[in-house]
This record gives C-alpha cells, sequence and structure tokens, in this order.
C-alpha cells in the first residue's frame, strides 16, 4: 500500500492555514449574509409585486368594477328616484282625488238638470192648464157677479149689512129690499 497520506504541517503552516481557512469562512459568511439580504429584498419585492398583481385584478375585475360603479350611481341619483316616486305617488293621490271631485260634479250637474226639467214639466203643465184657468176664473167672476148678491141678500144680517132692509113680501116671504134714494 501507498502511503498517501501528507506529511504533518508546522504549527505555523497550521496556524496560517486556520486563519486562510477563517479568512475564507468569513468571506463565505460575508457572501451568504450579502445574498441572504439580496434574497430577502427579492422575496419582498416578489410578494409585493404578487400584492399588485392580485390588488391590480381586483381592481379591473369588471364584475367589482360595475358593482362599485353602481354603488356610486346609485348613491347619486337615489335621492332623486325617492324624490320622484313620491311626487308620483302624490300624483297619483291627487289625481284619484281630482277624478272624484269630477264625478261627484257630474253628479250634481245631473241633478240641476233633473231638477229643471221636473220644474219645466210644471211649468208646462201649467201652461196648458192656464187658458181653463181663465176662463173658469171668467165663469166664476160672471157667477159672482149674479150670485153673490142673490146669496148674502138671503140673510137678514148680510143684508142690513150691504145697506139694504130684511122685509116681508106681500105673499109672506121675507126678501132683502135695496131702495134707491
Amino acid at each position: 500500500m501507498t502511503d498517501t497520506s501528507s506529511p504533518a504541517l508546522s504549527d505555523d503552516e497550521l496556524r496560517e492555514t486556520l486563519d486562510l481557512l477563517s479568512t475564507v469562512l468569513a468571506s463565505v459568511s460575508d457572501r451568504v449574509d450579502t445574498q441572504t439580504e439580496v434574497l430577502g429584498r427579492v422575496n419582498k419585492t416578489a410578494t409585493e409585486a404578487r400584492q399588485a398583481a392580485f390588488s391590480a385584478k381586483t381592481q379591473t375585475d369588471p364584475e367589482r368594477y360595475g358593482d362599485l360603479v353602481g354603488q356610486a350611481v346609485d348613491a347619486e341619483i337615489s335621492d332623486s328616484l325617492k324624490r320622484l316616486e313620491r311626487m308620483g305617488t302624490d300624483l297619483l293621490k291627487v289625481s284619484n282625488r281630482a277624478e272624484a271631485v269630477i264625478a261627484k260634479a257630474g253628479e250634481d250637474q245631473q241633478a240641476v238638470y233633473n231638477a229643471m226639467r221636473r220644474r219645466e214639466r210644471k211649468v208646462d203643465r201649467f201652461r196648458a192648464r192656464l187658458p181653463w184657468f181663465g176662463l173658469g176664473a171668467v165663469v166664476l167672476a160672471v157667477a159672482m157677479t149674479f150670485g153673490l148678491p142673490r146669496f148674502l141678500a138671503g140673510d137678514g144680517t148680510t143684508c142690513t149689512i150691504m145697506g139694504a132692509e130684511w122685509t116681508r113680501t106681500t105673499d109672506g116671504q121675507e126678501a132683502c129690499v135695496f131702495y134707491g134714494e
């Protein structure tokens, strides 16, 4: 067998090798620390990029964007829509009241027309009977002209009131006699 072992180093060489190894180890450690920092920054940047991508995806999502636009539009016009709705309700109430008033006015007008027709019919009936009333009045006046004095003269008291005298005739009947002066 061949001895491949290296001869043992002297203490100075060993110290120098250890110093060199510690320098290399410190250098490697510094490089690892630097790379760790770089990797941390890269990781942080990647995380921020991912968050930005998610945020951008959320911002450009049409459904979410549509909801936001809908909410903004709704917030702007909701008061106007409520006022329009109240106005529509109020107009409907006023329209119903106006319709009721117009219907009542129509009924009242019809009642007035009916009353006028009844009165006109009464007047027409009275006018149709008026000639008969006039004829009756003339007949009554003639009858009264001849009959009233005779009727009044049939009693002693009314005879005296008319300025005549109540006397007996030759045949024994009583009569009201006017003596001319």
